[in-house]
C-alpha cells in the first residue's frame, strides 16, 4: 500500500487512524521529515507513506 502525506500529518504513526482493523499492529512513529527521499515504510505492514508539501 502506498499512502501520501502531507506536513500536517506529521508527526507520522502506522497503523493510521484510517486504517483497516485487519492491518493493526503495535504504533510505530515513521520519522519520515528526516528521511532523504520524503519516504518512509512502516516495518510491520509494509506501507509505503511519501510526504508531500
Amino acid at each position: 500500500m502506498h499512502v501520501t502525506v502531507s506536513r500536517a500529518d506529521l508527526p507520522l504513526f502506522c497503523p493510521s487512524k484510517q486504517s483497516s482493523l485487519w492491518c493493526a499492529h503495535p504504533k510505530v512513529y515513521l520519522p519520515i521529515e528526516e528521511a532523504e527521499n520524503g519516504e518512509a515504510r512502516c516495518p510491520y505492514c509494509g506501507t509505503v507513506y511519501q510526504l508531500v508539501d
